[in-house]
C-alpha cells in the first residue's frame, strides 16, 4: 500500500461568457452633491458670462 495517493484534479469548466451585472444605483447622498455642483457650475458661467458683457473694450 502507498505511503501517499495524488488526487486527480480535474480540467477548469469552460467558462460562458460573463452576463452584464446591473449598475448599482446612486446613493442619494451622491445624488445630492451632483444636483448641486451642477447649480453651482451654471451660476459661475453665468456669473462669468456677465462680467463680460460689462467690460468695457480698451481703447
Amino acid at each position: 500500500m502507498p505511503a501517499f495517493m495524488f488526487e486527480k484534479i480535474s480540467p477548469p469548466a469552460p467558462r460562458a461568457p460573463a452576463a452584464t451585472t446591473p449598475k448599482k444605483p446612486r446613493g442619494l447622498i451622491s445624488q445630492m452633491i451632483d444636483r448641486f455642483a451642477e447649480r453651482r457650475a451654471r451660476r459661475a458661467l453665468k456669473g462669468k458670462r456677465a462680467t463680460r458683457r460689462d467690460e468695457k473694450p480698451a481703447e
